[in-house]
């Protein structure tokens, strides 16, 4: 990165930091911005340039943005605009101040969940194929018994929605793959520019979690003090990023593919045994219906609500969307006819 691109990116971060800190109703993370603002201004001055500085328009659109929703909900926008301290709005309250790490290990463990990531997408993804095949069946099956036309368009229904979902979540984690490596490397070479800097950034992140500068700033340079581990903690303090953690956009196609079709699947199975007429509709509905109510208790785990209430709601979305799938199928089957 040249001097002038480098000068560039460090008065952008300063207004856009004061653009958000005006937007920003929580004055503990105000305060951090316009510290941060600061860093950013200071850090520019290392670079000579004679040119005019003019935000992007992207920096543009998002400081509007920003002040019409409000910073904390444009974290991952923000992220990629170079924006450092959003971390520290995962703060966990302990008597009004914020567990520190002491080691680089602790850094990022309060943001893990239970059950991971692809355990979500998974039931998800089953949740999906679930719903949207079954309701493409009923469907059809009000329009025609046809048993060929009716698994012939499920298979084709199972496929198209795998191979839209696996692509969607290809990109989607590609996308995001590219935003944190270039946010990674960015830091990289900023800690190699001006460590001091950084190490001082880190620390108004922790003073603005409730710790005092001077044994924010202790903890920082400690955590600082091996270049090894450096990068990692800002990466994991100042972007909320674990470099470790990044997704597979391949894994994740894969996951989403074969999720979504085994949803997909279970409406099907009566016609792919031979099953015939009204009695195939049956079991596939009921097997629809059996599968709706194990998928919603399985939400449960993550919405935190009661697994009862959580499969009833599902049986209810997912065969609502099913009855009236199957209501206009019948309408319009009996208009061609």
């Amino acid at each position: 990165m040249s001097g002038l691109q480098s000068w560039q990116e460090e008065k952008q971060s300063a207004w856009l930091y004061r653009q958000i800190a005006a937007a920003e109703p929580d004055l503990r993370m105000r305060k951090l911005f316009l510290s941060l603002a600061e860093a950013a201004e200071t850090q520019s001055k290392q670079w000579s340039s004679d040119g005019e500085f003019k935000p992007a328009t992207r920096a543009r659109i998002v400081a509007v943005l920003a002040r019409r929703f409000g910073p904390r909900h444009l974290r991952p926008m923000l992220a990629a605009m170079k924006i450092r301290g959003l971390s520290a709005y995962d703060a966990i309250a302990v008597n009004g101040t914020h567990a520190m790490p002491v080691n680089v290990e602790e850094i990022g463990q309060r943001h893990k969940r239970f059950g991971g990531g692809n355990l979500r997408a998974a039931v998800f993804g089953v949740s999906d194929g679930l719903v949207s095949n079954t309701s493409l069946l009923m469907g059809i099956a009000g329009a025609s018994s046809n048993n060929q036309l009716l698994l012939t368009s499920g298979v084709a229904g199972l496929l198209a929605g795998a191979l839209s979902m696996a692509a969607g979540e290809y990109m989607s984690v590609r996308s995001q793959r590219e935003m944190y490596e270039y946010q990674i490397g960015l830091e990289k070479d900023e800690l190699n520019e001006y460590p001091d800097e950084e190490a001082e950034e880190l620390a108004l992140i922790y003073e603005a979690r409730g710790m005092s500068l001077e044994r924010a700033r202790e903890i920082s340079k400690d955590l600082m003090s091996n270049p090894q581990h450096a990068l990692n903690v800002l990466a994991r303090e100042e972007l909320g990023l674990n470099p470790d953690d990044l997704g597979s956009p391949w894994g994740a196609a894969l996951f989403s593919f074969v999720s979504f079709a085994a949803g997909a699947l279970v409406p099907l199975l009566p016609y792919l045994f031979g099953v015939a007429g009204t009695s195939a509709l049956t079991r596939s509905a009921a097997l629809a219906a059996i599968s709706l109510l194990i998928v919603g208790g399985a939400l449960s785990l993550f919405s935190g609500r009661g697994a009862v209430f959580g499969a009833v709601r599902m049986l209810l979305i997912g065969g609502g969307a099913g009855a009236v799938t199957y209501l206009i199928g019948t309408l319009f089957g009996a208009t061609v006819a």
